[in-house]
């Protein structure tokens, strides 16, 4: 049994920790909870078509929000967490990453273009499509990777928290019908960059860093360091965006619209614990011990199971509060993905806590390399008989079981834990 004065210790010497922890989460839930909860007037005025075509083009617009952050985080992070006081290698860090960003925006840009009006569908949504694109801006001017590693993450909730809110009565006052999809993805695109612009401000003057323009020569290192967490990254983002675009290309938007809802359910309770890993990074990586990485590995499964148990039982009534009678199939897609809450918190802690502090980045690529196949295998074989949103979500948390046992195998053969 612990003692009322060793858990108070225990708390205080993990203060930091906890800290941290509250924000991350904070910010998490908030940016899942956000549209969670104004989703229910959302689908209502704007209607599952056009909702669903905001939907499928935010799906496109991600993956050049991930070719922009490159995987440069984690690497960043790791830096961070391990010079917190020294100012002249935070401010060499910010300098690298904000220029590599810079040469993978002008690159997504012209790509983007490309694709957008070469495609008749989304040359005819074009203007919702790069006001969508321009949240790629926030992940270049957003260092949240940086308030992450000093462990000051209560900034970025606070920032990130205010301009949500001063969006909501833009959103709730001038959103009247499905016309008005460009006029909300605009709302939330400009929300986000404006928290950029001050979260920007405040690492330059409040944290006195100095962010200079790099040569390609200078960056080059980090890109090829942050590769292997792009090809990991990219890996999941390919797997869980292809859904929403092979939905949208041959099911239509309501069923994007479906999907969406169902995923929704699941990004809240799978965040909260994808949280728990990012804000205990920073502490792992001062003090690995294997017994501690084996009991967070363990406890983060068994609430993972119950929170599975907790969606199968509950996720029919939010169904229903969220989005009424006509959006109830998303209720059977919603009970699949609960899967994915299990996997993506056991998988995040195989990485988290073992490759990466043991410096096996490759075994990161490998791991996610057998997702990504493992998923269009599933794909495959779902959709040869039957045609349907629920065979896509079946694949998704099949991969997602296959990267766990993939893991262990990994680990059991280097001899990692």
């Amino acid at each position: 049994m612990i003692s009322i004065s060793n858990l108070k210790i225990m708390l205080w010497n993990n203060k930091i920790v906890i800290e941290n922890y509250f924000f991350m989460t904070v910010l998490q839930v908030l940016n899942s909870m956000f549209y969670l909860l104004i989703y229910p007037f959302l689908i209502r005025v704007l209607g599952a078509d056009s909702y669903g075509t905001y939907i499928f083009s935010m799906s496109i617009v991600t993956y050049f929000l991930f070719l922009v952050g490159f995987g440069f985080d984690m690497p960043a992070v790791k830096i961070i967490s391990q010079n917190q006081n020294n100012l002249k290698i935070k401010s060499h860090t910010l300098s690298c990453v904000f220029t590599a960003k810079i040469y993978l925006e002008l690159f997504s840009l012209v790509v983007f273009s490309l694709v957008v009006f070469s495609i008749p569908f989304l040359r005819h949504n074009w203007t919702l499509m790069f006001i969508c694109f321009f949240q790629t801006i926030i992940n270049i001017i957003f260092p949240q990777w940086y308030f992450q590693g000093v462990q000051r993450m209560r900034i970025v909730t606070y920032i990130q928290l205010g301009f949500k809110v001063l969006s909501l009565p833009f959103i709730f006052f001038m959103i009247h019908s499905p016309k008005d999809v460009e006029l909300f993805a605009f709302f939330t695109t400009s929300a986000g960059v404006f928290g950029a612009i001050l979260a920007a401000f405040v690492v330059k003057f409040y944290e006195k860093t100095t962010i200079k323009w790099m040569s390609l020569s200078e960056i080059n290192q980090w890109y090829k360091e942050a590769f292997p967490f792009f090809l990991s990254t990219s890996a999941g983002i390919i797997k869980e965006q292809s859904i929403t675009i092979i939905i949208g290309a041959f099911f239509g938007m309501k069923d994007v619209a479906l999907y969406d809802l169902a995923n929704k359910i699941i990004i809240v309770p799978r965040t909260l614990l994808i949280s728990v890993n990012g804000a205990l990074f920073p502490k792992i990586m001062a003090d690995f011990r294997i017994n501690i990485v084996k009991k967070i590995i363990r406890y983060q499964t068994l609430i993972g199971l119950a929170i599975i148990l907790a969606i199968v039982l509950l996720g029919k009534w939010v169904v229903l509060i969220m989005g009424g009678v006509t959006m109830y199939d998303s209720y059977p897609i919603a009970m699949v993905l609960s899967i994915t809450v299990l996997t993506w918190i056991v998988v995040g802690s195989y990485i988290s806590f073992v490759f990466v502090p043991k410096d096996r980045y490759y075994l990161v690529t490998k791991n996610q390399f057998v997702a990504l196949i493992s998923f269009f295998v599933y794909c495959g074989v779902g959709l040869f008989f039957v045609r349907n949103a629920f065979v896509l979500a079946t694949a998704l948390s099949l991969s997602g079981l296959t990267e766990i046992a993939f893991c262990k195998y990994l680990i059991y053969k280097e001899d990692l834990l």
